[in-house]
């Protein structure tokens, strides 16, 4: 969205205040724990831009609560596979072996959008180690869902995706669909569906040095999250609510019972 376009979009500017009632109105809490995904662009005109909306929503739920947003790095994958677009086959091997390694604290994130790398960096803020799938947390239960974020399977069972499901967490769509609800991804584990395997190998830092750290996943696959995030939305007693933040649609969910609902809606229908 042009800046033109943004101001149209709004009576208003976005302020910390009035985010803060949007997200209140929507039915976030202090003290909840809230996985967000979301979409700058989608707001409208933000006084400040991306920090107005991180401010905004540690005011709403408060250091009795728990924000968490995905930090993903994707520069980190595995250059062989990337096809949006792809690298030419020469490169392949020099990308591999001349990749500085990934620091939580510095790297910066890949497609995850401007409030996440705004949140990032805020103090406070604590960043998992995995070098591709790493999420960033804030509040009373950042270290329990950040910390010892194992490489392999890193949005499976001992992931932070797991850990804000054993705290009953909520997910909020800020301004963005089913398409990137990782929480989804959560069910593909758990679901009894074909996951082939994968294997990646990357950069980090142990005790100050460079090492190359390898380790082992399933193929993930986001096409059908649309389809499963509706049929969610539209199942009895499902405890979604919709509103307007901003200028940008939003939805929070609880995450539990999406999980729950999305491994058996794999398991008929993928």
């Amino acid at each position: 969205m042009s800046e033109k376009r943004a101001i149209e979009a709004v009576d208003e500017p976005v302020t910390v205040t009035s985010l803060v009632d949007d997200f209140q109105n929507l039915g976030i809490e202090a003290g909840d724990t809230l996985l967000v995904h979301s979409s700058l662009s989608a707001l409208g005109w933000v006084c400040v831009d991306a920090q107005t909306v991180v401010d905004a929503l540690m005011t709403v739920v408060t250091e009795e609560g728990t924000l968490v947003m995905p930090t993903h790095s994707t520069q980190y994958s595995d250059p062989s596979v990337w096809s949006n677009p792809p690298v030419p086959e020469s490169w392949i091997e020099t990308i591999r072996t001349q990749r500085p390694p990934y620091r939580p604290e510095t790297t910066p994130t890949r497609g995850m959008g401007a409030i996440v790398e705004a949140f990032r960096t805020y103090p406070a803020v604590r960043r998992s180690a995995h070098p591709t799938l790493s999420f960033a947390a804030w509040g009373a239960n950042a270290a329990t869902i950040v910390d010892d974020h194992p490489l392999d399977n890193g949005l499976g069972e001992d992931s932070p995706l797991a850990r804000v499901y054993n705290l009953d967490g909520s997910v909020l769509l800020l301004g963005v669909g089913h398409e990137s609800n990782t929480s989804l991804h959560l069910a593909e584990y758990r679901a009894a569906i074909d996951q082939p395997a994968t294997e990646n190998v990357a950069p980090v830092l142990e005790d100050g040095e460079r090492v190359v750290a390898r380790y082992t996943d399933i193929e993930t696959d986001t096409e059908d999250f649309p389809d499963l995030g509706v049929a969610f939305e539209a199942e009895d007693g499902a405890d979604v609510r919709s509103g307007t933040v901003g200028a940008a649609d939003a939805t929070l969910l609880p995450q539990r019972p999406l999980v729950d609902f999305a491994v058996d809606w794999l398991e008929a229908n993928r």
